[in-house]
């Protein structure tokens, strides 16, 4: 089943620039779809493979800071070549 992740990554820190950086350069090179915009990352796939891979990222970024919110909003579908028709 193919879906769309959009995440917002928030360290609660002062270096809080560089834990996005690193989180979003990992979504880059997981070989999955990757959409950036400036409040967002949107990250494309097949369920059963990009949960797995988001569920290490997710851990390995909470693993590297204090305190840390993540958003993330989940639509069963893949809405990577969504465009506005207005």
């Amino acid at each position: 089943m193919k879906i769309s992740i959009d995440l917002t990554l928030s360290p609660l820190s002062n270096d809080f620039e560089q834990h996005v950086i690193e989180f979003i350069k990992a979504l880059r090179n997981s070989g999955f779809t990757v959409l950036e915009n400036p409040l967002s990352t949107q990250i494309f796939g097949e369920f059963d493979q990009l949960m797995p891979f988001l569920n290490q990222k997710i851990k390995e970024s909470f693993e590297k800071q204090d305190i840390c919110v993540l958003t993330m909003k989940v639509v069963k579908t893949d809405r990577s070549d969504y465009e506005p028709n207005f």
